[in-house]
């Protein structure tokens, strides 16, 4: 089945006209599914969304971010063989490896998360300063071929869990794990636009993310190219 479609202010979109890129199992070589590519008009949209979204979601209750990431914890431990199954087919993984520490990983996060959200104090007084901790924004994350799952959501739950809305590109290698990552956050409700993902490549999508004024902070793991050649100082 052919994965073509984006996931971008709470929908599943597929784009028009853009290229597309076969997913390789390497243990078989052979094609398993193919994905869209792609450029920086769908990085332009998917940061709108997520630019709206952050206005209302930054303001949301701690306890309601709870709520939040507890639902997709049990969602994604209910569909752990999807994640593990889609991590075996983009990066031939073998079973025990995909499912035993590749998709757990992702549980351990989500309960990281959780745990340091609930006992995290935003706000407290330091001399005569009160210091309080904001989101920061709409959060860009690039992630690579390598141990996706563990990539993705230990960028993403602590987004979530901060009150920040964000953009994922993961990589054209390996981006089934991420797309079933989507689904979970799809059906636990995720306010429209917190969560978006765009797949292309380094070059292209990396680049106009990593270039973008509205994105306020870059999160990647790769080389140069996986952020593109004009990236933004982190922070």
């Amino acid at each position: 089945m052919e994965k073509l479609d984006f996931y971008i202010n709470g929908s599943w979109v597929t784009p028009s006209g853009v290229k597309t890129l076969d997913v390789i199992n390497p243990a078989s070589e052979e094609k398993v599914t193919k994905i869209s590519l792609g450029d920086a008009s769908h990085v332009n949209e998917a940061v709108q969304a997520a630019r709206k979204a952050f206005e209302t979601y930054s303001q949301t209750p701690v306890e309601q971010r709870i709520d939040l990431l507890t639902t997709i914890r049990e969602i994604y431990k209910r569909r752990l063989d999807d994640v593990a199954d889609a991590i075996q087919t983009e990066m031939g993984a073998p079973t025990y490896l995909a499912k035993g520490a590749q998709a757990m990983v992702g549980l351990g996060h989500l309960k990281a998360a959780i745990r340091s959200l609930t006992n995290h104090n935003f706000e407290y007084e330091h001399g005569n300063f009160i210091i309080r901790h904001e989101p920061i924004g709409v959060c860009g994350l690039i992630t690579p071929w390598n141990w996706p799952v563990n990539q993705v959501v230990s960028k993403l739950a602590p987004c979530l869990a901060a009150g920040c809305t964000a953009i994922l590109k993961p990589s054209e290698i390996a981006p089934l794990s991420s797309m079933i990552i989507a689904e979970i956050l799809d059906e636990a409700k995720v306010p429209a636009g917190v969560f978006n993902l765009i797949n292309g490549m380094g070059p292209v999508v990396g680049e106009a993310m990593s270039a973008h004024p509205d994105i306020d902070m870059m999160s990647f793991t790769g080389s140069t190219r996986g952020g593109g050649c004009s990236c933004k100082s982190l922070r």
